[in-house]
């Protein structure tokens, strides 16, 4: 076993890190083999981090693997009751936390290095980075630091989209899914995705302004400022007026309607309030420019990718369609989970990726992630919390999805938003309890 591995003790928990080597292709490797050093395929680093209550470390606990959201984003890092849901779960599981290929300290992307790819070359690197990729990672940790063990995982958000490649690829390796926010679409397009968000935004701009009426004034301040002078950013960047609506990806969220309101409360300073702000600046850097995470923009629309299929910047094509989000409209309209061309030009995190993205726009020779065929006849159990307003995986996809898995139980609430599970541990205690109730995760036997 090719790993590297340490361990250390957080205030109630024992803490061991895990770094394999994983082919950076693995449609050129046989994904049966646990030995992939041999031969000319090009690797990269998987990180892995183990997290155990401290008192329980040497008990055989099932094993949880959280699968992060994003596309692009690294787990979470563990600290003493936070997240909510992992202090629930480490009272009964050995929790895994991976690094998605590509971020954190799983081979990062960076501008560094898709600056000196071309275009194609950066679009096919990319393209490495699918869904499929992490599920073949996690089963090459499952097999080699975990002795073939059954995983249950939890799928917030894309997590939940990788959960279905999981149940497509390689069932065989899975107790039982959680799933918070993540039922995907299994045949939708990202135009047919976008339709239904792009409503979603609207209603969560119309109780944004009906919460804090007093905003819409404030808006049309900041707007007339953008369009009217050349801001700054404090990196150098230029505010847009279309780059400043981009704020509304908060708007989905438990708190974000409150944090865009203590936004845009402090958005002017000076004695006569015509100045944009140093904080209310920082604030907005630090909220659309991406330094932490490029990679969820380069790849975002295509996580929606369909056999046969351009997605060719499909978010910027309905976006043309609705006056709602005219700089003219009154009051103004902040967009959503939307990736638009524009922002490769914009953002400085994100200009070296433009050539990749707009290659990857272009894109339809897309490998299908879900079969359906094996969904359909399903045996993990899949516990799932749908939530009945989420901005960002709309619950119509998310329950037609939940019909098309076989052994699949939903949880519809409208009392958390899309990061329910980070908010607090009863949308776990609430999976947990359904699975149980449904029969409990799976044993190893049961695959046969």
């Amino acid at each position: 076993m090719n790993a590297v591995q340490k361990q250390y003790k957080m205030k109630g928990m024992q803490i061991t890190e895990y770094e394999l080597d994983v082919p950076l292709d693995w449609a050129s490797c046989d994904k049966n083999s646990v030995n992939h050093s041999a031969g000319n395929t090009p690797t990269i680093t998987l990180f892995a981090r183990e997290v155990v209550d401290i008192n329980r470390a040497d008990d055989e606990l099932p094993l949880l693997l959280f699968l992060q959201g994003g596309p692009g984003g690294k787990s979470p890092r563990p600290m003493p009751g936070s997240p909510p849901w992992m202090a629930e779960a480490l009272k009964t599981h050995r929790v895994i936390l991976i690094d998605q290929r590509g971020t954190g300290r799983s081979s990062r992307i960076d501008s560094n290095l898709i600056s000196k790819l071309s275009a194609e070359k950066g679009r096919d690197y990319l393209l490495k980075f699918r869904a499929d990729s992490i599920v073949a990672d996690c089963e090459h940790l499952r097999k080699t630091v975990y002795g073939g063990r059954l995983f249950e995982t939890l799928g917030q958000s894309y997590g939940g989209f990788i959960t279905l490649a999981y149940l497509s690829q390689a069932p065989e390796g899975l107790a039982a899914c959680y799933v918070t926010g993540g039922l995907a679409g299994l045949e939708e397009s990202a135009k047919e995705v976008y339709q239904l968000t792009y409503q979603r935004v609207i209603e969560k701009n119309q109780d944004y302004y009906a919460r804090y009426p007093e905003d819409a004034n404030t808006m049309a301040k900041i707007a007339q400022c953008l369009t009217n002078e050349t801001v700054r950013l404090p990196d150098g960047d230029q505010l847009t007026l279309e780059r400043f609506q981009s704020i509304g990806i908060l708007l989905g969220m438990g708190p974000g309607i409150d944090q865009v309101h203590w936004l845009v409360d402090e958005a002017f300073a000076g004695s006569d309030k015509t100045r944009l702000s140093d904080v209310f600046l920082e604030q907005v850097m630090n909220i659309t420019s991406y330094h932490e995470g490029p990679l969820f923009a380069a790849i975002h629309e295509s996580i929606y990718g369909q056999p046969n299929e351009q997605t060719n910047w499909s978010a910027q094509q309905l976006r043309g369609q609705l006056s709602e989000f005219d700089a003219s409209h009154s009051p103004l309209m902040l967009t959503g989970e939307m990736i638009y061309p524009w922002m490769f030009d914009q953002i400085s995190s994100l200009r070296p990726f433009a050539d990749a993205a707009n290659a990857l726009a272009e894109y339809q020779d897309y490998a299908p992630l879900y079969d359906l065929e094996k969904l359909a006849k399903n045996k993990v159990p899949v516990v799932a919390a749908v939530y009945h307003n989420d901005m960002y995986v709309p619950r119509e996809l998310s329950l037609k999805t939940a019909s098309k898995v076989a052994n699949t139980q939903v949880w519809i609430t409208n009392s958390y938003e899309h990061d329910g599970v980070r908010q607090s541990p009863e949308v776990f205690c609430k999976l947990r309890e359904l699975l149980l109730d449904q029969g409990g995760p799976l044993k190893s036997e049961q695959h046969a």
